[in-house]
């Protein structure tokens, strides 16, 4: 005969060691670990408030480690705008709308906005579209259409925030060079027989 023991489904807690609970931390800690957290990369009221509310700080501590931040340097909105542009505009290449888009999910007043937007460049913004929309047309160039490779192009550019103005100008450049380019190349290959 054998006799059989019921398991427990889950496992008695262990009283014998509880798990240790670090206290609340003061203001003047987080005060410390907010300037490490802006000191790291530009960040925005929001993004204090937010990390300093992970801290379990009082609503009236959070308010003031984000006052104290902004009134040390820490937190500059304008500055922050103006830092995201230039990283989004440069390394991303995108375009106004989508800057301005990724600026307004920031909680950004629209003076910061404006001060992040001023730093576009009209020459290069244009060279950066146009390096796009060449790039594009490239890569849609086995597409039989024309409208469709004209289509897919601006699709492309509108997807990078582009003004739908600029873009339609853009691809038309684009696709008008590189019909050129291919126009010449057969023109050559003909020339070999």
């Amino acid at each position: 005969m054998t006799t059989s023991y019921n398991k427990p489904s889950h496992p008695t807690p262990n009283t014998q060691h509880p798990i240790p609970t670090t206290p609340p931390m003061t203001y003047k800690q987080a005060l410390v670990k907010a300037a490490a957290y802006c000191a790291y990369q530009e960040r925005t009221q929001q993004q204090v408030r937010e990390k300093a509310s992970e801290w379990e700080l009082d609503p009236d501590e959070i308010e003031a480690v984000v006052a104290e931040m902004v009134t040390q340097k820490f937190v500059d909105e304008a500055r922050y705008a103006r830092s995201y542009v230039r990283g989004k505009y440069a390394a991303r290449r995108w375009g106004r709308r989508l800057l301005m888009q990724g600026l307004r999910e920031q909680k950004l007043s629209d003076y910061c906005i404006r001060a992040g937007m001023s730093e576009i460049d009209p020459d290069v913004y244009w060279d950066n579209l146009l390096a796009l929309a060449a790039k594009k047309a490239r890569a849609v160039l086995g597409e039989s259409h024309p409208l469709k490779r004209k289509a897919k192009v601006l699709a492309y550019l509108a997807s990078k925030g582009y003004e739908s103005d600029l873009a339609r100008d853009a691809a038309e450049q684009a696709l008008r060079e590189l019909g050129g380019a291919s126009a010449l190349a057969a023109d050559s290959e003909d020339d070999d027989f």
